[in-house]
């Protein structure tokens, strides 16, 4: 493989690692905004008075605290499927290149058939 093919198949893999970073941050930060505005409405609703509205709010608790510990686990185990899947696509293209470049080329002519016809 040359130096240029070398260069370029490292930029993929870190534009790829990038992208999924960022997937992954971006779907953290919306959970982690839910989970902060219910905590505020818990806070806002702490004033109002009732068996019920203090059995709603230990409900909304515990799941609030369920749902973090679902993220945590969640966004470790996405960090870990996107490191294998990275490592995988590398290995592949490592020991197919012809084979990759052949699907890529595919793909590619799909794609400009397809933006052409619009």
């Amino acid at each position: 493989m040359s130096t240029t093919a070398k260069t370029s198949s490292a930029t993929d893999k870190e534009t790829q690692r990038r992208n999924l970073h960022d997937a992954q941050n971006a779907l953290s930060a919306e959970f982690q905004s839910l989970i902060g505005d219910t905590e505020n409405l818990l806070k806002q609703t702490s004033e109002v008075a009732g068996i019920q509205v203090q059995e709603l709010r230990a409900r909304i608790s515990d799941n609030l605290d369920r749902a973090k510990d679902m993220l945590k686990s969640t966004e470790h185990n996405l960090e870990e499927q996107g490191r294998i899947a990275v490592e995988k696509t590398e290995q592949y293209v490592q020991q197919h290149p012809w084979q990759t470049i052949g699907c890529a080329a595919g793909v590619g002519f799909l794609l400009g058939l397809l933006a052409g016809r619009r």
